[in-house]
């Protein structure tokens, strides 16, 4: 494999998603003044509307009896403010994306945000003039573990999927669709949440697993050596 680019999921991959969105949920319930985080954190994760959609928050005022709902236009300036307040890079991401970046590889992002959350989330992390290419969900019409956002991300790169690495923290939803298009695939395990429940519906393996973000560069300077031999 002649390595060319580097595409990576966005959230839980480079910054800790969860976590801000934990916060957002914190600080919703206190500006309602009754409620509990962890349960609003919960109607996120229904397939219901989706992982980002506000309409959650809704369901939620609804299902507890908060009133009245002319709040929920500020819990959603809140939920939105708050959860782009608090992204922060994983250790050395900007500094490992420099390097690759120097080495004359094209880097990219796939991820299910939406263009503007997705733009808006990497310039706040100064990151966003370091990828090449951006794929979010309103780009193809579907989401991942869908080929399509894949498929889209390589063409616009230039890239066949042998010549690129994907790097993701869900074995679902990252790893299983980029390796069957032919991509090498990096598992982001330090950002999984859900690797207990991919683990049992055998998903093919990741062909590596990298434990922090740095490593993604230590197995870029494998396979360089592994190609000069």
């Amino acid at each position: 494999m002649n390595i060319k680019g580097i595409i990576f999921d966005m959230d839980n991959t480079l910054f800790d998603f969860v976590e801000a969105k934990m916060i957002a949920c914190t600080e919703i319930v206190g500006f309602l003044g009754t409620g509990d985080p962890g349960e609003l954190f919960g109607y996120f994760r229904r397939k219901k509307h989706g992982f980002e959609n506000p309409e959650n928050i809704r369901d939620y005022m609804v299902d507890n009896n908060i009133h009245p709902l002319e709040k929920y236009k500020q819990c959603i300036h809140i939920y939105e403010s708050e959860k782009l307040k608090h992204i922060v890079l994983y250790p050395e991401v900007k500094e490992t994306l420099e390097i690759l970046k120097e080495m004359g590889l094209l880097l990219g992002i796939v991820t299910d945000a939406s263009s503007h959350n997705a733009r808006a989330r990497l310039k706040k992390l100064g990151i966003d003039k370091h990828m090449h290419s951006l794929t979010a969900h309103d780009m193809t019409g579907t989401k991942k573990p869908s080929p399509e956002p894949f498929i889209y991300a390589l063409e616009t790169m230039g890239l066949s999927p042998r010549e690129a690495i994907f790097v993701g923290d869900s074995l679902r939803r990252d790893i299983a669709p980029s390796k069957r298009l032919g991509m090498l695939t990096a598992y982001a395990s330090y950002g999984d949440r859900n690797s207990a429940a991919d683990m049992t519906t055998g998903i093919e393996r990741p062909d590596h697993t990298i434990n922090t973000f740095a490593e993604i560069l230590e197995l870029v300077l494998e396979l360089s050596e592994d190609e000069r031999i």
